[in-house]
């Protein structure tokens, strides 16, 4: 969620399911821009309504001066981004939906050929389910977090980056760009330690340390790195960790301009039970006082918990959005209206 004002009438864009854009393939190995120097502020502000589309009988078919238009639009967004570092986590319906997935990855490549530096970040619980029945070892969780036992944890890191993490990166490399699949145990990226209460939860972790120098070459030459959301302790004992906190703690480590993570719902609603009550604004102060109030609460409060940690880190922006919409992550980015709740420092 980006905003740039201005004195004129503000326009915007979308980008409509029904007319994907073609995936973009660089000339150039590497589709890392650096940012510009001395870039002055510009003055133009962006909205997320937009122009009239072309004529129902001409719907498939957006003719060059509208196609034109939306790219002249997105500039500002394109250079307030350019050459900065994006932390996305991938989850939810986004994973399960092969609709929503294609949406995601298109929008990856297409940030990643304007010059942002997006890493994604993942978990894979329903492909985990999955395995879990088919080889009849039941599924349990305690308090959202999966018990982890050591077959389940080798299971665990079979599917996430065995199966998961390679589909990513075949389907980013298919749209046009270049992915390489990592976990938390390449390169010593991340480093594990046991939750508080492991003897209830087995092998489930958290992030005692982060290491990104595996990372940055990988950026700085255009690459998307993929991360699946699994590491190891000192003593190498493998450990199953929410990707929630493994992007944000990715996303301080590498001063990241924004975290986004993708969920099932709007964002932060002021009134739970009314969806029509988003929240598209607001500051550590207002979403501590939220959760006090208990306006924020179940599987929202780890969420909104990993924002505030990263953004106290030296993130400048988080963001819970709907991962149900197709082209979310573009919304987000690169309209006013973004596509969920942003929580700024």
């Amino acid at each position: 969620m980006a905003t740039i004002t201005a004195n004129a009438p503000p326009k915007s864009f979308s980008f409509s399911a029904s007319t994907p854009l073609k995936p973009l393939t660089p000339k150039s190995p590497s589709l890392c821009f650096p940012p510009r120097k001395n870039q002055q502020r510009l003055g133009l502000s962006i909205n997320a309504a937009v122009s009239p589309p072309p004529s129902t009988e001409t719907k498939n078919v957006l003719s060059p001066d509208y196609r034109v238009e939306i790219l002249s639009e997105s500039l500002p967004f394109i250079q307030k981004f350019r050459g900065k570092t994006i932390v996305v986590k991938y989850g939810g319906a986004a994973m399960t939906s092969p609709e929503l997935k294609a949406s995601v990855v298109s929008d990856l490549v297409l940030l990643a050929c304007v010059g942002l530096r997006p890493i994604l970040v993942h978990g894979g619980g329903p492909d985990i389910n999955h395995y879990l029945k088919q080889l009849n070892i039941p599924a349990e969780f305690r308090d959202g977090l999966r018990v982890t036992d050591a077959t389940t944890m080798e299971i665990v890191s079979m599917v996430l980056v065995g199966k998961v993490n390679k589909n990513l990166v075949s389907l980013i490399n298919a749209a046009g760009a270049t992915a390489v699949g990592l976990s938390g145990h390449d390169g010593r990226l991340l480093t594990a330690r046991p939750v508080p209460n492991s003897a209830q939860l087995g092998f489930v972790g958290e992030v005692a340390r982060v290491d990104p120098n595996v990372l940055r070459p990988l950026v700085d030459y255009g690459y998307i790195p993929v991360i699946a959301s699994v590491a190891a302790d000192e003593a190498g004992q493998a450990y199953n960790i929410n990707a929630d906190t493994v992007a944000g703690e990715l996303a301080a480590a590498l001063g990241a301009e924004k975290l986004i993570l993708l969920t099932d719902v709007a964002g932060i609603l002021e009134d739970k039970d009314d969806p029509s009550s988003l929240v598209k604004e607001i500051d550590i102060k207002g979403v501590k006082k939220m959760i006090e109030d208990g306006k924020v609460a179940g599987g929202m409060i780890p969420k909104v918990k990993c924002c505030i940690r990263s953004l106290a880190q030296g993130v400048k922006t988080a963001s819970i959005i709907d991962g149900r919409r197709q082209h979310s992550l573009l919304h987000e980015i690169m309209s006013d209206e973004g596509a969920g709740t942003m929580i700024t420092g």
